[in-house]
């Protein structure tokens, strides 16, 4: 870039040196020469600039005589004075501003340290930091300055958590009236945690999102279809029936049964299993299997936000590591390692060197980033899902067969297995429904058949694509905005076809956000609370789900039309750590370093750049001490950021050879 000349320069500095109120009384004697200055009223010429020239018209001894002409009134001296007054006060507090920052840094030292020394004491996580609730304490401390007394364990107990549960359920109230205007989804599911409690949790989920409404300790009866189902139905009489559209729980059998007594009771009311609970392949298969053992099952990333991703996510990982993982099993560093000559250990680089391995690996691939990227679709938590799920499995299909070149032998049996899981339990009325109503689909195929006796007229309307569904703007809008807001916009001259659409169009696929309250769950209740009273539990788990909950569905995007050309495969759903979420647990991290076992603990430190392992390690099998290595090679995974867009450019397995 140029540099400015000199004239501009002079310019600019006589702009801001003619600012001052003496100027007011003098000019320069040259235009653009701020040094020597003539006095409008006696002409006399100084050469100090305008410092010594108001000097000279105020009268102040010095360096320049006074003025004889200026005018009798105090106008002129008070001016100036007022400048200089204002000038000084100025320099003034530049002196403390400068000695009460290098104050500063020392107090703000101090208190950065007793943060830490509590952060550690306490074990919390790392990632709490990041919570925007301790910045807005840390910052109403300051505000109130010293002094500020301490609330009792009583206070945060009884009173302070009664006013947050208040606080919270007004953050819901738009979630009800959303219920009551578009109906919602009742998501349950059930989880076991490590001390063998039940917890049964229920969610209910709309267009402003997921709110998880109460949890039921099962620990204490067989949850069979009937227990279920009273459990169920006493959930929709608090919602009240008339705002329940769907109810969507695991596939088990007991909730099979649970679904079919409430169809039976509730005539208006769908029972739809999770499409998220979908018996991956890659679960199962043999590489996997051998994967696990030579890890111990350990992972060699961080686990997915979504625990059906995980394993896929192995594998995804261990392609894209191929040529580092053969590096570490040819170098010297693993022939020197004692395990190179033990059968495990020569076993694991044979299987690791071998082509069959690696191309069994982007077969699983080939076959599974399509169907990650529907388990992606369907577990969001604020874009409603339902009016996708059918076009997302065609597309996944379709994706499939051209990551094979239409070699029907070789993903024939996978589609005999995804046909039959989708036959039996996810072919359901609403998904068809929803696809029917869905704009960006139903105008691309106009062969759609569908039946709705009670608005055949209005249906008839949108078929032919009349009114405000065939204007420029409305076809401009089908493949741009989600299908709730499409219909909003351009169905008022439908309303009970606009009513129903948007009520089917707001469903959830899944009921996976069911299983994001159980860390939450086991965080509170695994502290030394176990004698917490029900309601009280209760109020905790309430608060921090709904307040965890509110901010990551404001982050997402309302909607993001589907394009299986962008499977996301490391973005933030199936690698990231969520904000202020799983990484919650304060004792988990301590456990893992002071905690008891009936063998040594394994020292491993970690951070971004390396990890360092102790040299006496006792391990138990010589597949976990492969995987120790591994780990040395590999390096450690960054954390994610679950409120950031995801990044487009993954791979989608497509041209891979199985050979390569």
């Amino acid at each position: 870039m140029a540099e400015p000349s000199s004239d501009a320069v002079i310019a600019s500095a006589t702009r801001k040196n003619k600012a001052d109120p003496g100027w007011k009384y003098c000019h320069s004697l040259v235009e653009g020469d701020t040094n020597t200055i003539v006095c409008n009223f006696c002409g006399k010429i100084t050469k100090g600039g305008i410092t010594q020239a108001k000097q000279h018209l105020i009268g102040k001894s010095g360096n320049v005589a006074a003025c004889k002409k200026t005018p009798p009134n105090k106008m002129i001296l008070q001016t100036l004075n007022l400048e200089n007054a204002i000038n000084r006060r100025k320099m003034e507090m530049l002196r403390k501003m400068n000695i009460r920052e290098s104050m500063d840094k020392n107090e703000v030292l101090k208190v950065h340290q007793n943060i830490a020394r509590f952060w550690y004491q306490a074990g919390l996580s790392f990632n709490l930091i990041k919570l925007k609730s301790f910045e807005n304490m840390v910052a109403a401390i300051g505000q109130y300055g010293p002094h500020l007394p301490i609330p009792s364990y009583h206070d945060i107990r009884v009173p302070l958590l009664k006013k947050e549960v208040e606080y919270t359920e007004n953050l819901m109230k738009g979630h009800r009236e959303q219920w009551v205007k578009y109906g919602c989804t009742i998501m349950s599911n059930a989880w076991t945690d490590r001390k063998q409690r039940c917890i049964i949790n229920f969610l209910i989920n709309s267009q402003a999102g997921t709110m998880f409404l109460k949890f039921v300790d099962g620990s204490d009866f067989v949850k069979t279809g009937e227990k279920l189902f009273e459990l169920l139905d006493a959930i929709v009489e608090e919602v009240g029936e008339e705002n329940v559209v769907q109810v969507v729980t695991d596939n088990g059998s007991n909730y099979v049964l649970e679904g079919k007594l409430l169809e039976e009771k509730r005539k208006h009311i769908y029972w739809t299993p999770c499409a998220a609970h979908f018996g991956f392949i890659y679960a199962y298969s043999s590489t996997l299997r051998l994967l696990r053992n030579f890890t111990n099952k350990r992972e060699l990333v961080r686990h997915a936000i979504t625990r059906f991703a995980t394993s896929y996510l192995t594998l995804e990982r261990l392609h894209k590591e191929k040529a580092n993982i053969r590096k570490m099993f040819t170098s010297d560093e693993w022939t020197l390692n004692k395990l190179s000559k033990e059968p495990k250990g020569k076993k694991a680089a044979k299987v690791v060197l071998m082509p069959s391995f690696w191309n069994s690996v982007v077969y699983t691939l080939k076959v599974m980033a399509p169907l990650v990227k529907v388990l992606r679709l369907v577990d969001g938590e604020r874009k409603p899902t339902m009016g996708y799920i059918y076009e997302a499995m065609d597309k996944a299909k379709e994706t499939i067969i051209k990551s094979f070149n239409n070699n029907e032998s070789k993903y024939k049996d996978v589609f005999a297995i995804i046909d039959k899981r989708w036959n039996c339990q996810l072919h359901r009325s609403l998904h068809a429904a929803a696809h029917f109503l869905n704009p960006e689909f139903f105008y691309d195929n106009t062969d759609l058949e569908f039946d709705f006796e009670k608005i055949l007229t209005e249906l008839h309307l949108y078929k032919i694509g009349a009114y405000h569904f065939g204007s420029d703007f409305a076809m401009a809008q089908r493949k741009t905005h989600s299908p709730t807001y499409w219909w909003r916009m351009f169905g008022s001259q439908t309303p009970n076809l606009q009513k129903l659409a948007i009520k089917i169009l707001s469903l959830t696929c899944s009921a996976s956000g069911c299983e994001r309250n159980w860390s939450v769950f086991e965080q509170i209740h695994s502290k030394k609370r176990n004698r917490l009273e029900h309601k009280r539990l209760h109020d905790l788990v309430f608060v921090k789900y709904n307040q965890q909950l509110k901010p990551r569905y404001n982050a997402r995007d309302e909607i993001d039309p589907i394009s299986l050309n962008d499977i996301d495969v490391c973005n933030e759903w199936l690698v990231g750590e969520m904000d202020q979420d799983d990484d919650n647990d304060a004792g988990n991290d301590l456990a893992m370093v002071v905690g008891s076992s009936s063998r040594k603990q394994k020292a491993v430190q970690e951070n971004d750049e390396d990890l360092d392992v102790e040299e006496n390690i006792d391990v138990e099998s010589e597949e976990e001490e492969i995987m120790v290595n591994f780990e040395v090679s590999d390096g450690e995974e960054g954390e994610g950021d679950a409120s950031l867009p995801y990044d487009n450019n993954e791979d989608d397995y497509v041209g891979i050879g199985e050979d390569d």
